[in-house]
């Protein structure tokens, strides 16, 4: 059994195949374009609050939150959530991550919150996000940015912003990797010869 980032675990796995997806410069294009993306769709990025979602999707938002800076010369509010124990499937997990608590230290009320995540999955990590997010306040409304869609949801999210989709198989897993996190930047498909457990 091999456990990776994230808490999820793969049961008699063996890896079949490692594809490299994007690197560096591709991640830094997709990020520049879901800051231009965001504030396209928002006319007051001063009105916005980014969220990012631990571990991952926090530096992506701080990626963010800089590119928006430099676009407009306005700040953004940046906070983190952390969806540990508000999960559906928390008892399920082998191992949850035990990283920094939320932290949220502005105010949400008549905000536009973007939440920002890594990969989107099957769409409880979202849910549970959005649950800890109305814990904090009432925000005016909430949209949602990733990296990369893979698909297979098991609840009715959508990202309103997405910078790359990959569709996987069953015994594949997208595998994202952050300077800030991993020490590089890449993003890789791997194919297993079983099933993952695994709920994002």
């Amino acid at each position: 059994m091999i456990i990776l980032p994230g808490g999820f675990f793969i049961k008699d796995m063996k890896i079949k195949s490692t594809t490299k997806l994007l690197d560096k410069a591709d991640i830094s294009r997709m990020i520049h374009r879901l800051t231009n993306e965001i504030v396209e769709k928002n006319d007051d990025p001063e009105n916005l609050v980014l969220i990012g979602i631990l571990s991952r999707g926090e530096p992506l938002a701080q990626r963010i939150k800089k590119n928006i800076g430099e676009l407009t010369q306005k700040n953004v509010e940046l906070g983190t959530v952390n969806i540990s124990f508000h999960r559906d499937d928390f008892m399920e997990r082998l191992v949850v991550p035990q990283v920094k608590g939320t932290d949220i230290s502005c105010s949400l009320d008549k905000k536009t919150v973007v939440l920002v995540d890594d990969v989107l999955y099957t769409g409880r990590t979202i849910r549970a996000a959005i649950d800890e997010i109305l814990s904090f306040g009432r925000p005016e409304k909430i949209q949602l940015a990733v990296l990369v869609d893979r698909g297979h949801r098991e609840m009715p999210i959508k990202a309103d912003f997405v910078g790359k989709n990959i569709p996987t198989n069953e015994g594949e897993h997208v595998n994202v990797y952050l300077h800030e996190v991993d020490g590089k930047d890449l993003v890789e498909l791997r194919q297993y010869a079983t099933g993952i457990d695994h709920a994002d």
